[in-house]
């Protein structure tokens, strides 16, 4: 239940983000309002970081260099992100990003990728992806 709740508490606050950075975006650019968020991200998560004192830092020589550059991708999220509102709007940008998670998701499923546990994915599954891309058909006209 705790990680359903988190992970509308995402949902809820990436959709936030996306519409508050394409409003700064249009007064300032986006690689400057990608920045902005970039900076109170860091701040807000180090802030967290000394109250919650969730983990040490010992195992951090034991993370794989590549995963440590992964920040680095938000700035492609959130420039990619406030660029699609402006063009397609908030609703069919948000329907857009969560069918390319599903579907780089199954592909991560399916072939075990960065550790995770290989799962079969049936029938059911790729009709609810098609569903989806239906429904964003249908939003689009």
């Amino acid at each position: 239940m705790k990680g359903l709740l988190f992970a509308f508490m995402a949902g809820f606050f990436i959709t936030l983000q996306g519409v508050a950075n394409s409003r700064i975006s249009e007064g300032i650019g986006t690689w400057q309002a990608a920045t902005i968020t970039q900076f109170t991200g860091f701040a807000a998560a180090l802030l967290i970081l000394l109250f919650v004192k969730e983990k040490g830092w010992r195992g951090f020589k034991e993370v794989k260099p590549i995963y440590l550059t992964s920040g680095a991708l938000a700035a492609i999220i959130i420039s990619s992100n406030m660029t699609a509102i402006h063009h397609v709007g908030v609703t069919l940008t948000v329907a857009a990003v969560l069918i390319a998670q599903l579907s780089l998701t199954f592909l991560v499923d399916i072939n075990g990728w960065f550790g995770v546990i290989k799962q079969k994915m049936r029938l059911p599954q790729f009709i609810g992806i098609a569903l989806m891309v239906i429904g964003i058909i249908i939003l689009k006209f």
